[in-house]
C-alpha cells in the first residue's frame, strides 16, 4: 500500500514504533505500523515513523531516497545518527546506533530466544529520540501529534511531559497489554528520567520503571486495538495489573479495530499462493488446498476438513489447548487434518512435534515463522483456528475472511468484535461469518469443532460462510477515518476540547468497527511433518 495523499495535508503525525512491515516484523504490531501511513493519507494525515536501525532496516536504506543530512546527537550515553529517508513511499527517521541495534536476532531477543539485557536502554533511546524530534530537532519538521506504539515507545509521553514548554499531544496505543516493558529502578539515571516521575502517579510500577505504564499515564489519549479489548483491559482478568489506571482513564480510552492491508493480503495478486483467485471464489481454493496438502505430506482428500493455525506458539494463543484437544478430535473424525505454522515456546513445539509423529498424513507443522506459509495457509485451509486466551484485536481472523477460510475463534477481544457466530439464528439469517466458542478450554474446542464439521458437510452452508466472510470490509478505510477524526480533535490547531472528543467518541461507538468508550466510574527453526 503506497502512502499517496489524495487530499490536502492537515496533520503531521510522528509514529514511534519498534517494528514496521515489510522492514521488520515479529507479529501484528509490524503489520499495523506498516499499514497506517498509507491508510491515513486519504484522511489528510501524513505519517513519519521513527524506527531503530536494525540490520534489516539499514539494509533497506540501499533503496532509500535520502531527504536531509544526518542529524548527530548525544543521547543516553551514545552517539546517535538520525537518518531521514523515504523507502517505498514511506517516510522514516532511522536511528543509527550500531552498538544498540545492529545485531542479529529479533528486535527484542537474541538467537537463543532470550531478551537482550539492554532492552531498557535500547527502547528508552527510541522514545528519547522521538521526543527530541517531536520538539523540532529536524529542520523544517514539527509534528502536530505523536503516536506511540506499545511498550517500546511508552517512555515517549514521559519524556515529553517533563520537557519545558509546549509539546505535541501523545496518543499511546495498546496492542498487547501483556508486554509492558518493566526495567529496574537502578536504570533511572541511565534513562535520564526525573526522580519525581518515579511514583505511583508516574512511571513507577511495582518498584520498576514501567514503559507502558508511562505511556498510559502521561499520554493525552489511549487507543486499544478493539472496542472489546478496551473494555476487557479495565478488568482484573485482562488488565495485567494496569486495570486500575486504565479504569481511571476510561474517559480518554478508545477502542479502534485494526484493519488489513488489502494490497498485501489479496488472494488475486498474492505471490505466495499457488493459484491466485478473486476474494469469494471458493472453487480455486480447492486447488490451493490440494497443493497445500501435498506440500505438507497430508493425504490428498478434498473432503477432509483442513484446519490451519498460523500463530506464535504461546499459552496466550491457546495452542497448548489445541494440542490437548487434537488427539480426541483425530479419534472422533477420520476426515480431519491440521497444519500449524509458527514458532514459540519449547513445550508447545514439542507437543506439536509429537502429534505430527503420532498422526502422519493428518497432522503437520512447521515450527518457525514464515510469512509465505502464512499466506498459503489462509488460501488453502478450510478453517483458520484462533483459540487465544486473550486477543487484543487479531489479524489472523481478518486475513481468513479475506481469503475465504472460515475463522473459528475464542470469544475474547477483537475476535469477538469481528466474527458472527454460525449459530442457528445467524445461519438462518444468512449473516454468519465463522464460529465463536467459550469458555476457552479443550472441551469447548472439541465441541465447537463438532459444530464446524457438521456445517462443513453441508456444502451450501459452508460456501455461504466463506462468501459472507469475503464480503466483510476488513480494510483500513473505516479504522483510518476514526484515527484521523480523533487526531484532528486532539490537535490544538483544530480547536479540540474534551467535550468535542467525548462527543465524537460517543457517536463513533454506534458500530462494532468504531471507537468505543467505557463510561467513567498496555527460538530456533525446526520443521516437523
Amino acid at each position: 500500500m503506497q502512502q499517496i495523499f489524495q487530499k490536502k495535508i492537515e496533520l503531521d503525525v510522528l509514529s514511534v514504533a519498534s517494528e514496521f512491515f515489510p522492514l521488520v516484523k515479529t507479529g501484528g504490531l509490524g503489520d499495523v505500523t506498516g499499514a497506517l501511513p498509507a491508510a491515513l493519507a486519504p484522511q489528510g494525515v501524513r505519517v513519519r515513523t521513527v524506527l531503530p536501525g536494525y540490520p534489516s532496516v539499514m539494509n533497506a536504506l540501499k533503496w532509500a531516497h535520502y531527504e536531509q543530512e544526518k542529524i548527530e546527537i548525544q543521547e543516553l550515553g551514545h552517539t546517535v545518527h538520525i537518518i531521514q529517508a523515504s523507502i517505498e513511499h514511506n517516510y522514516f527517521f532511522i536511528i543509527d546506533c550500531p552498538e544498540l541495534y545492529l545485531r542479529s536476532g529479533s528486535p527484542y531477543t537474541a538467537g537463543n530466544g532470550k531478551s537482550w539485557d539492554d532492552n531498557g536502554l535500547r527502547f528508552a533511546l527510541l522514545s528519547r529520540v522521538a521526543a527530541r524530534l517531536a520538539c523540532g530537532l529536524a529542520v523544517d519538521y514539527q509534528p502536530d501529534l505523536v503516536l506511540a506504539h506499545d511498550w517500546p515507545a511508552g517512555l515517549t509521553a514521559a519524556y515529553l511531559h517533563f520537557t519545558p514548554g509546549m509539546t505535541p499531544p501523545v496518543v499511546q496505543t495498546i496492542h498487547n497489554i501483556a508486554f509492558q516493558g518493566r526495567f529496574g529502578a537502578d536504570q533511572l539515571s541511565s534513562f535520564e528520567l526525573p526522580v519525581e516521575g518515579f511514583s505511583q502517579n508516574g512511571f513507577e510500577f511495582h518498584g520498576d520503571i514501567g514503559f507502558l505504564k508511562a505511556g498510559l499515564y502521561y499520554a493525552r489519549w489511549l487507543i486499544a486495538v478493539s472496542p472489546n479489548y478496551a473494555e476487557e483491559i479495565q478488568t482484573a482478568e485482562f488488565g495485567m495489573g494496569l486495570e486500575g489506571l486504565l479504569h481511571s482513564r476510561s474517559a480518554n480510552l478508545s477502542g479502534i479495530l485494526n484493519g488489513v492491508d488489502t494490497d498485501v493480503w489479496n488472494p488475486e495478486t498474492d505471490p505466495d499462493i499457488h493459484f491466485p483467485y478473486k476474494p469469494g471464489n471458493v472453487w480455486t481454493r480447492r486447488s490451493n488446498k490440494a497443493a497445500f496438502q501435498a506440500e505438507f505430506g497430508l493425504a490428498q482428500n478434498p473432503d477432509a476438513l483442513l484446519i490451519g493455525v498460523v500463530s506464535r506458539l504461546t499459552d496466550q494463543k491457546g495452542i497448548d489447548l489445541l494440542a490437548e484437544a487434537m488427539p480426541v478430535l483425530m479419534r472422533q473424525n477420520y476426515a480431519l487434518q491440521c497444519v500449524v505454522v509458527g514458532g514459540g515456546e519449547l513445550h508447545i513445539e514439542r507437543q506439536l512435534g509429537h502429534l505430527a509423529r503420532r498422526f502422519p498424513g493428518r497432522f503437520a507443522c512447521t515450527l518457525r515463522y514464515s510469512e509465505s506459509l502464512g499466506h498459503r495457509a489462509q488460501a488453502s485451509a478450510d478453517v483458520i483456528f484462533v483459540p487465544s486466551r486473550f486477543e487484543p484485536c487479531g489479524l489472523t481472523q481478518l486475513y481468513a475472511m479475506r481469503y475465504g477460510a472460515v475463522p473459528v475463534v475464542s470469544k475474547v477481544g477483537g475476535l469477538a468484535d469481528t466474527i458472527i457466530d454460525a449459530n442457528a439464528a445467524a445461519l438462518s439469517a444468512g449473516c454468519a461469518t465463522g464460529f465463536v466458542f467459550s469458555p476457552n478450554d479443550a472441551t469447548a474446542i472439541i465441541n465447537v469443532m463438532q459444530r464446524v464439521y457438521k456445517v462443513f458437510c453441508d456444502k451450501a452452508l459452508w460456501t455461504l460462510l466463506q462468501r459472507n466472510g469475503a464480503q466483510q470490509d476488513v480494510s483500513w478505510q473505516r479504522p483510518a477515518a476514526l484515527y484521523g477524526a480523533l487526531f484532528k480533535r486532539l490537535v490544538p490547531s483544530h480547536h479540540s476540547n474534551q467535550a468535542d472528543v467525548l462527543a465524537f467518541n460517543a457517536k463513533a461507538a454506534t458500530g462494532k468497527r468504531s471507537i468505543a468508550r467505557r463510561p467513567p466510574l498496555a527460538g530456533s527453526e525446526r520443521s516437523v511433518s
